[in-house]
């Protein structure tokens, strides 16, 4: 079974590779692209790959641009870090995706989900090109405003003034970058899926950070990271190894 990885980040790829290889030896990695350049040069001559893991996001653009230029006619597990519009998109589409960082259970699955059906259907290129014309067609719409209650009153709140969400037991927290608190009748998951990815990042389970409210990052042990924001959170925020590399990636896009 021969299999190429579309992935921009080298942590990210060696990771990939190690993971695939630990699960099945057997499997053959012909290729590592990392950009939507060098995968439309690829795919554009014939290939003996029976499977593809793509990211979403390459350093040249958005990887739903090489089916624009290009066909591939083999199956595709996609690879997304925050992008919650397009996981929507895939599970509409019946389209395979792995939610980064990668696991390896999940990965297994995938897998194992793909030689099942390799036997029965070795495309997946309608659904894609349905996703490339429904990513295309809509755009998501995101939380502008929250309303909270203050004393006996209603305030609306801006999104872009919120430095940081979290919970605490079981209570979920807004602090602006004014360091104002309020208190917010919604779970952490569904704050989540209404905040623009691009400028909104759930770090850890507990926190919730906005990109421009962050001062900087600090090395920690075992490979984690301690994030810095203003105002300055009561307690650590510590990324752990395995999310690292996808909190570095986001602040740098």
């Amino acid at each position: 079974m021969k299999v190429i990885i579309v992935e921009d980040e080298l942590a990210a790829s060696e990771q990939l590779t190690y993971l695939i290889n630990n699960i099945d030896p057997s499997i053959e990695i012909l290729t590592v692209l990392d950009s939507v350049k060098s995968a439309i040069d690829y795919f554009s001559n014939p290939t003996e790959a029976v499977l593809v893991f793509m990211d979403i996001h390459l350093a040249d653009g958005i990887s739903f641009e090489i089916f624009e230029q290009v066909t591939i006619n083999i199956p595709i597990i996609f690879t997304t870090a925050y992008d919650q519009y397009a996981i929507k998109a895939f599970k509409v589409n019946s389209i395979d995706y792995l939610l980064k960082p990668i696991n390896e259970e999940e990965l297994s699955s995938s897998i194992k989900k793909f030689k099942t059906k390799a036997n029965i259907d070795t495309t997946s290129y309608d659904n894609i090109q349905q996703l490339v014309q429904l990513m295309k067609s809509k755009s998501q719409v995101f939380r502008t405003t929250f309303l909270v209650h203050q004393r006996d009153e209603l305030i609306p709140v801006k999104v872009e003034d919120i430095a940081y969400f979290y919970i605490e037991s079981s209570i979920i927290k807004a602090v602006t970058l004014k360091n104002q608190t309020y208190i917010l009748d919604k779970k952490l998951e569904d704050i989540e899926n209404e905040l623009d990815p691009f400028k909104f990042h759930r770090v850890n389970r507990q926190v919730i950070v906005n990109k421009n409210a962050i001062n900087n990052i600090k090395f920690y042990f075992n490979g984690k990271l301690i994030l810095n924001v203003n105002p300055p959170f009561k307690e650590r925020i510590v990324i752990s190894k395995a999310k690292s590399s996808e909190i570095k990636e986001w602040i740098n896009s």
